[in-house]
C-alpha cells in the first residue's frame, strides 16, 4: 500500500519511491532496496503499476513507476480496509 501510495500523484524511480515513503512518515519508515524491487516486481505482475525506461534528475537511465487505473482502485481498496482495521484496533486498546 505504501509503495501505491507513493505514486499517486506522479511517476517515481526506485530512489524516489524509497525517499517518498521515508518523508511521508517524517523519517519513521525506511524501505530497503531489498524489499523495494521485489515488492516493485511483484505490483508490476499484478497490474497496479506499470514501468517505464526514464531519465532520472541526476541524468542516469531508471525505470519509472507508474501507478495504473487497477492500481488506483487497490489503493483505494487497501486504504479503505487499513482504516476498518486501524478503527478496531483503537477500539480495542481503547477499552483494555
Amino acid at each position: 500500500m505504501l509503495i501505491l501510495k507513493a505514486l499517486q500523484l506522479e511517476p517515481r524511480h526506485g530512489l524516489a519511491i524509497a525517499d517518498r515513503i521515508q518523508q511521508m512518515s517524517d523519517e519513521v519508515l525506511r524501505v530497503e532496496q531489498g524489499s523495494l524491487y521485489p515488492a516493485l516486481y511483484r505490483l508490476e505482475a499484478q497490474g497496479w503499476i506499470k514501468a517505464e525506461e526514464g531519465i532520472s534528475e541526476s541524468n542516469r537511465k531508471a525505470r519509472f513507476y507508474r501507478l495504473t487505473a487497477a492500481g488506483r482502485k487497490q489503493l483505494d481498496a487497501e486504504t479503505q480496509h487499513w482504516s476498518r482495521i486501524t478503527a478496531a484496533i483503537n477500539q480495542v486498546l481503547a477499552q483494555a
